[in-house]
């Protein structure tokens, strides 16, 4: 799915949602010079796939946290962790590099990727920003709705602390 065909969906889906449209960002310092509503509530996405190059994870956490892969591994029982490549990228999630999104699951036909959301995005407001599958937005969700979304596409979630 494109960014146009997100927003179609999305709003299919009859859930709360709001769109800030903005300049493309390639990180986090880079959004944090754009005005948006719920700056506390931006998701950092990292995608990156085990040493034998079989399994693929989307770990998604607030904005201003950091993640320790060889932690992450021991937590999660997982082999050891390295970031995938732009070609795994584009051909798994049809995504480029600074648009990695949890909406992009929904192009993982194969469901070769599991997600690990932060479990602090269920704290207060419970909103995430993600980008729309492309950087040039950030569209706002509630969590739980992202979830059902996610796991009624069937790629598996996990929420954990991170």
């Amino acid at each position: 799915m494109n960014k146009q065909e997100i927003y179609d969906f999305i709003k299919s889906k009859n859930i709360w949602y709001e769109i800030t449209e903005h300049k493309a960002v390639f990180n986090m310092d880079e959004l944090s010079e754009i005005e948006i509503p719920y700056p506390e509530y931006n998701a950092k996405n990292l995608f990156v796939r085990n040493d034998k190059k079989k399994n693929y994870y989307l770990i998604t956490i607030k904005g201003n946290k950091r993640v320790d892969l060889k932690e992450f591994k021991n937590n999660n029982g997982t082999r050891p962790l390295s970031f995938a490549s732009k070609q795994d990228l584009m051909s798994i999630m049809n995504l480029i590099a600074g648009s990695v999104t949890p909406l992009g699951l929904l192009n993982d036909k194969d469901l070769k990727v599991t997600f690990y959301l932060d479990k602090d995005f269920l704290k207060d407001k419970q909103i995430i920003g993600v980008h729309p599958n492309e950087n040039t937005a950030t569209l706002w969700l509630k969590v739980e709705d992202l979830i059902d979304i996610i796991k009624e596409h069937g790629n598996q979630v996990n929420v954990v602390e991170l």
